[in-house]
Order: structure tokens, then sequence, then C-alpha cells
């Protein structure tokens, strides 16, 4: 199996949301802090620094005078993603999908005689959509993602309030794989990107043991793909078996008599193939004023004893985008021989089919979307003068993403066609029905001072997958997920920190064939959600993310 150093009209639509959504969860508070990662993220008791704005702004009452921060973090992504054939695999009768069959077209066999071995998908450089360009750039291989991020706070001289704002990332994540890779058929580049750049919050300190904070964060949601789409379904595989075997005799010698009978489908020039590629999508959606806020309290009522919690809002979204497809000549060809047909242009006016499938289709894509609500609670305790223990409760509410609808400016051809599958679909939008759960997980941290100046931290934070069982996708290659951290502080003197820290997320899932509608469920109404039916899919993903953290007080 390969590794990687970091990877239809309507699947990939919902790819893109549905990506952003579960990667909301995979990346949440990875690149934020620092010495919060080291920690299991397990901090709401202890709040760190500046970046309190986002983790409890109450924390912000232990700043005193004027202090910056600023954080330098690269991550680099790991991704497997691997393809097998199981026992008696088959759409419709085909097995020969080239994807993981070695049979060339010297081999006349609708059953595929040479499997090839697990088949990988590499995922090969990070991508980045860039707001400023409207499109996304690739980093080059080997070239891990960099983040920079910074903030101050002021305490005025005998006052209790304590002001702040910060430029942080809670969710950042791209890649992507040259053209003919495996994975490109659940996207060939990917962006996914929410970045705080302005964040004014308050922490008040009510009296020597309890704190209050509040703030506002503004923020760019960007959500950007490439990808190639196929449709491995038995509807399609149907119309294959019509293709090569009714309408074989009457190829080049067809008349008016077959036109009629046949519905004009004989007069394709080229043949629907449920293993075929049928074109490309680019898709790009943003709002650049993401407006949300956070609540926190802090409770210390001893030196060794400390009780925080935080909410975070959810926030709502209205995204704004472009998309473009370039449509295959197969299912153009389709359409052009059901208009040659009179029948056959009787039929497609019933079903409402469009009369024609054009090369490419662009036009403006919009959909509501909601950043999901969090609320975490956490304590800290000193078991010993020199050692100290926190421990994390959160819950997520990604029940938020039950369904996702787009809405595009005009009629889709693929929509058309596609609207007779489901009551989700109508000529110009979509609703899809994800089904996510809201999530809890918790984070536990450690942090021994070996000496006054020297610092030594560890954290672990097992994370639960808000993704259910039926809704694994190779797009999105995790389901639960372990998040181990290790760090150093040092104090130079009295005004002058530095943090150094390392994170590492693995989550590894297998999704067994026909058990997934988002990635390998075989049938008649799988018609747009599964690039890979019938197929086995194992994923294994690590992040590695490593930073510095030069704090200043003035």
């Amino acid at each position: 199996m390969k590794r990687s150093r970091l990877r239809p009209l309507v699947s990939a639509i919902l790819l893109t949301g549905f990506s952003s959504a579960a990667f909301a969860q995979l990346g949440t508070n990875l690149s934020v802090d620092l010495r919060s990662l080291a920690l299991g993220n397990a901090v709401t008791a202890d709040p760190p620094g500046v970046n309190a704005v986002h983790f409890n702004p109450a924390g912000l009452t232990k700043i005193q005078g004027l202090q910056t921060e600023q954080q330098i973090i690269v991550a680099d992504f790991d991704i497997q993603r691997e393809f097998t054939v199981p026992a008696g695999y088959n759409v419709f009768g085909y097995s020969d999908d080239p994807l993981v069959c070695n049979d060339g077209p010297e081999v006349n066999s609708d059953l595929c005689t040479d499997f090839k071995g697990p088949v990988s998908g590499d995922v090969e450089y990070v991508s980045l959509y860039v707001p400023i360009l409207k499109k996304m750039v690739d980093l080059g291989k080997g070239v891990p993602m960099v983040a920079p991020t910074m903030g101050i706070a002021y305490n005025p001289p005998g006052s209790k309030a304590t002001y702040a704002t910060a430029v942080y990332a809670p969710l950042m994540a791209g890649f992507g794989a040259e053209d003919g890779n495996p994975g490109n058929f659940m996207g060939q580049q990917v962006a996914l990107e929410r970045i705080t750049y302005l964040s004014p919050s308050v922490g008040y300190q009510v009296n020597d043991q309890l704190s209050i904070g509040g703030g506002i964060g503004m923020s760019y949601q960007a959500v950007a793909m490439k990808t190639d789409l196929r449709f491995p379904n038995e509807l399609i595989g149907m119309l294959r078996m019509i293709d090569e075997v009714v309408c074989t005799p009457f190829k080049d010698n067809s008349d008016i008599i077959t036109d009629i009978l046949l519905l004009g489908m004989c007069n394709a020039q080229e043949g629907m193939n449920p293993f075929g590629k049928f074109g490309q999508m680019q898709l790009a959606l943003e709002q650049s004023l993401s407006p949300s806020f956070n609540l926190g309290i802090l409770w210390e009522p001893t030196e060794d004893f400390g009780f925080g919690l935080v909410y975070q809002s959810a926030a709502k979204m209205r995204l704004k985008g472009k998309y473009h497809i370039d449509n295959a000549r197969a299912p153009q060809e389709l359409i052009n021989g059901l208009m040659s047909s009179p029948t056959g242009q009787i039929l497609a006016a019933i079903l409402g089919f469009p009369n024609y499938i054009p090369s490419s289709e662009s036009g403006l894509v919009s959909m509501d979307f909601e950043y999901p609500a969090h609320i975490q609670a956490g304590i800290k305790y000193k078991i010993m003068p020199d050692l100290q223990i926190n421990f994390d409760v959160g819950w997520s509410d990604f029940k938020a993403w039950d369904k996702f609808k787009f809405e595009f400016d005009r009629q889709i051809s693929a929509l058309k066609i596609a609207k007779l599958l489901s009551a989700d679909v109508t000529d110009s939008s979509l609703a899809l029905p994800l089904g996510f759960q809201s999530a809890w997980n918790f984070g536990i941290g450690m942090e021994y001072s070996v000496t006054d100046r020297l610092k030594l931290r560890a954290g672990y934070e097992p994370r639960g997958s808000a993704i259910p069982d039926n809704k694994r996708n190779t797009m999105v290659p995790i389901n639960n997920a372990q998040l181990f951290g290790l760090g150093v502080g040092y104090q130079f003197d009295a005004d002058t920190e530095l943090d150094l820290s390392i994170g590492h997320l693995r989550s590894k899932d297998n999704i067994p064939a026909n058990t997934s509608s988002l990635a390998n469920q075989t049938g008649v109404n799988n018609l747009l959600l599964n690039p890979y039916a019938g197929l086995n899919v194992k994923t294994d993903t690590k992040v590695t993310i490593l930073g510095l953290n030069y704090r200043t007080r003035w």
C-alpha cells in the first residue's frame, strides 16, 4: 500500500459540503493554540494567554499589562486510501472496472478475469483556496501547510477588564492529487478554511475567585473542490446492457421502425458505462464575514483547583460561489439518441429530461451552512505542587448537519434526470440528507514544572465521530480519531515565554462493500453518491502538527 504525504455533478457538491462538515470535526482546535494542543485541548479551566479568546475568554484576566503572541504552525497530512474487490463483486453483471481490473480491451468479457491487488489513492500535496485570486493553489509535493497566527491583549493598570483580539484558524485543511489518481472521484483537489481574522473580546474579574468573559469572532469561510465524476450504478449498468446487447444488431443499421421501438437509444455514438468517467466539476463557495460569539466563566476557589466553562455559538452562513461542469460524451450521446426518435422525445418530455446535455455548464450556486455550536467544561487540579492535571468534556451540535440544500441560479441537466430518483431534487436545487450526529469528546492534559522556568506537557484527546457508519466515505477519511500532544514551555525572563509543541492525530477506518450510501453502496437508488459502489474501502489518516509560540509582555 502506498503512503502519501498529505485527496456525480451532484456527488461533487455533496462531498464539498460534507467534507467541510467532517473536517470541521477532524480539524477542531488543531491550529488554534500550541500549548492547548500539547494538553489535549483540555484548557477550559486553564486558558492559554491571548488565545483564551477562543478557549475561554474569562481566562484573559490572567494577563497583566500588554501582551502579544506570535505562532507558526506547520501541518503535514499523511492519508492512505485503499480499494479492494470483495467476493461476488459486480454492478448489474459487470465487474470490468478499470479501477480494480487489469483486463485490457483485448479481453472480451463483461466479468473481470484479472483483478488488481489493493489499489491505493494517494493524496499528494497541499491545496489552499486563496480568496483574492478566487482559486485553489497547490503548494507542491512534500510542502507542508503553514499557518501563522497572532494575538494581542491589554489589561489597563488597576482595571478588572482585559481586552484582546487574535487571528487564528479554527479549521484549515487542503489536499490534492494528480490526474488519474483513483481517489479523484471523491475530490482531486479540496480546500476547506475557516479563518478568524478579528475577535474583539473582554475578560472581567468579578472577584479574586471568579472571572467572566465574552467575545465576537469575525471569520472567513471557504469551501472549494475539483473532482472527477462517475456513477457505478445498476441503472447505468442496464443502459450498458441495452447498448451492448440489444442495440448491437441495429448499430449503423437502424430505420424509423427501430428508432421508434428502441426510443432512439441505439443511435448514441457512445454507450453508457457504469465505470466510465462522466466528467469533471469545479466548485467554490465562500463568505467573507461569518460572525459568532464565545462566552466563558472561570472559577478558581483555591490555588490548586479551577473550573471553566465556555460556550461557542453557532455561525449561520449563506455561502455563495460558482460552479463549472465538464460533461463527458456518453451522457450527451444518450440524450442525443433519445432526441433522434419521436418516441424518445415523448419519453424525455414525460420524464422532464433535458433536450440536450451541453459539453460544459457553469453558473452560480449558494447554500445555507451552519458551523455548529460547541460547549465545553473542564477542571484543573494540582495533585502535587509541580504537577497539574486538566480534564475537559465537550459537546458539538453536529446534528445541525442533518441536511444540506444547494440552490443553483439555473436549471442543471444532471438534476433534471436525478429528480426522478429523489424527492429532495428539483431542476435547480438539491437537498442532501447527511444524518450527522451530535458528538461528545473529552481531553486530558498534564503539565509538570521541572523548574520555575521549564515546563513539560502531555495530552490525549479521543474524538468520537459525528459521521454515522452508513455515511462514511473516502473524501472524509475519518471515523473515530485519537489526538496525542507533547510540549515544552520555557520562560526566558519575567516577560518572555516560548512554547514548542507537537501533536499527532490518527484515524483508521474500514468501510466494507455496500455499507455506506456516500461511498460504496450498490443498487438502483444510489445514482448520485457512490463512485466506489461494491468495493471495500479502507482509510488511514495521520496529521502531524509542529509549532512554536512566542509570548511577550510589555
